[in-house]
């Protein structure tokens, strides 16, 4: 926390000589201005449709608002020191006793429709995601144990955040995005949280999305692509050193290719310009076309641990299937499981030997706040087997299947996101290691969409036993997520009765609370390092491993971070920063 008080007198000093403009600092690009060409189309691929275009609908990484937005709000981290550094606003001073952030808002920053971005776009950005009934994936961190952290306009450039607490993540909580108050507000006025849940669906016109950051929709067609269109309103106030208007590419362009493996082709082809391989195969692949000049690209490999996690959660709120549910609450269960996974063969197989195993909710490239003592359960299917007879699982049907005393054998089923062929090789793993102790797993790949639809459910009885997910976005100052760790969070994903079932949720439930209002950076990883140790006893989910970031791009682009800092925290790159070469 003193490093960001350092900064806030340093970039107050900034912001206040960089007046309305946001220039953005040639050091997080290797490209000079000179050197940087207008116009273009960048092309990517996702292996999902897009949910929605409501802001405060979306859950999942690399949503539509969250590419439209650019995912900036009144401040942002520099990716060169990871300070929080003024973006929309102009600058900002913090109260002696750390409770208030007062933030001067950046003038002259207009939405795309050409109406003025001012506090009250924030106000009612800030109203809509705390009201419970819209069910905001970001409702969880505007509250801090409990009580509000409160947003006041003092005048139409001047926001005042205030806190209940002191807070880790004030800064985290103050970047949200804003959207236009004169799109939202009458209607939320006029029909509440239902009148919200109604707006911005996938079968909204483009022209009436109104977007305050670097990209307006241009089309979308379900199970084709997404067209993003630069937004010319952006541009006045976002510039490059030599004062060029942002961005510099004219389109960004997203196919909705299903299948990992056929984005590999699309990238090899030179149909697409960014690829993330995953695994050696797909790296050899990459490498071995660069080597005989069939593409022309640049490939990262290990250019950093990943930033994400990969998991297995089992649902606790199965009313409708007593037996289940009991063994899903179990620890003892959860233990043997854990013990089924084969992080080592998930990392040779699924990865090439490329990968990084995991066991707390600290993602592996945050090697700062990883307990480095917490208990693993590693691969051990003789400690599976010891664990499930103490469950009362000690004998077998005729098709070799665990049975307890009443007969009813040990099986479930396990779901993730078709198309995520990683994913589907851990979870084949996993169905294999399972059958030869006699766990019978049922796997099934299914739709992203249809995939996060239930494991957002809430109430006694949610449709699924068990799903292979992941989570990405959490944050450097405090890496437990406000939407995770609480027990009414939106993504406490295992148990979403909307109370602590467990005394250890409980316990991770105030040690969250501790933590994120600890400002003494050593005490606050300290706190961390016991809630992994719980995190570890309960087991909620079972971390499994995840891919190392090796970014791969088509050279006809220009405009990448410099190699210090690519990395799964920061990326490759600024879209903002980004032109077409060639």
């Amino acid at each position: 926390m003193r490093g960001v008080l350092v900064g806030i007198g340093l970039f107050a000093l900034v912001g206040l000589a960089q007046a309305q403009t946001f220039v953005w600092p040639q050091k997080w690009t290797v490209a000079k201005p000179s050197e940087v060409k207008r116009g273009g189309t960048l092309r990517a691929a996702v292996i999902s449709d897009y949910r929605t275009f409501n802001p405060f609908l979306t859950a999942e990484a690399g949503n539509v608002p969250e590419l439209i937005s650019g995912g900036r709000g009144l401040v942002t981290r520099d990716p060169t020191t990871g300070d929080w550094i003024p973006y929309m606003a102009e600058s900002f001073t913090v109260s002696p006793n750390k409770l208030e952030i007062t933030f001067k808002i950046r003038k002259g920053m207009k939405w795309s429709d050409g109406q003025p971005i001012t506090a009250d776009d924030w106000i009612t950005t800030w109203r809509i995601h705390t009201d419970k009934a819209v069910g905001s994936n970001s409702y969880d961190s505007f509250f801090l144990d409990g009580k509000p952290i409160v947003l006041r306009k003092i005048d139409d450039y001047t926001l005042r955040f205030i806190y209940p607490k002191t807070d880790a993540e004030a800064f985290a909580v103050a970047s949200f995005e804003p959207w236009p108050a004169h799109v939202f507000g009458p209607v939320y006025q006029k029909e509440g949280a239902e009148g919200i849940k109604k707006m911005w669906t996938l079968s909204e016109k483009p022209e009436n999305i109104v977007s305050g950051g670097p990209w307006l929709i241009e089309s979308y067609r379900p199970g084709e692509r997404l067209v993003l269109k630069r937004n010319p309103a952006f541009g006045e106030w976002n510039k490059d050193e030599a004062g060029n208007p942002l961005p510099y590419l004219d389109r960004y362009e997203i196919k909705i290719v299903k299948d990992v493996n056929a984005q590999l082709a699309e990238f090899l082809a030179g149909n697409i310009d960014v690829f993330n391989p995953a695994t050696v195969d797909h790296i050899s692949q990459v490498r071995q076309a660069i080597q005989q000049g069939r593409l022309d690209a640049t490939l990262k490999v290990n250019a950093s641990p990943v930033a994400t996690s990969q998991f297995m959660v089992f649902n606790w709120n199965k009313a409708s299937d007593p037996f289940k549910q009991s063994l899903f609450r179990s620890d003892k269960f959860r233990r043997a499981m854990s013990h089924l996974v084969n992080r080592q063969a998930v990392i040779d197989i699924v990865y090439g030997g490329l990968g990084t195993p995991m066991y707390t909710s600290v993602y592996p490239v945050l090697t700062q706040w990883i307990n480095p003592k917490v208990p693993k359960y590693e691969y051990d299917p003789k400690q599976a087997v010891k664990l499930l007879a103490e469950l009362g699982f000690t004998k077998k049907d005729k098709d070799g299947f665990l049975v307890d005393r009443q007969g009813r054998r040990l099986e479930f089923n396990l779901a993730t996101n078709a198309g995520n062929n990683q994913r589907e090789q851990i979870a084949k793993i996993f169905v294999d290691e399972a059958k030869k102790v006699g766990v019978k797993v049922n796997f099934q790949a299914i739709d992203f969409n249809t995939l996060v639809g239930q494991l957002l459910s809430s109430g006694p009885d949610r449709p699924f036993d068990a799903i292979i997910i992941g989570l990405s976005g959490g944050g450097l100052d405090w890496p437990f997520g406000s939407n995770v760790v609480p027990c009414k969070g939106n993504l406490h994903m295992w148990n979403k009765s909307g109370q602590c079932l467990d005394p250890r949720e409980t316990q991770l439930d105030a040690l969250y609370s501790r933590g994120r209002t600890e400002l003494d950076f050593k005490k606050r990883v300290e706190i961390g390092y016991r809630m992994q140790e719980i995190e570890a006893s309960l087991l909620p989910v079972i971390y499994i491993a995840g891919p190392n970031y090796h970014p791969a791009w088509n050279n006809r682009l220009g405009g990448e971070h410099p190699d210090a800092i690519i990395s799964s925290i920061w990326g490759a790159r600024e879209l903002e920063l980004t032109f077409i070469k060639k």
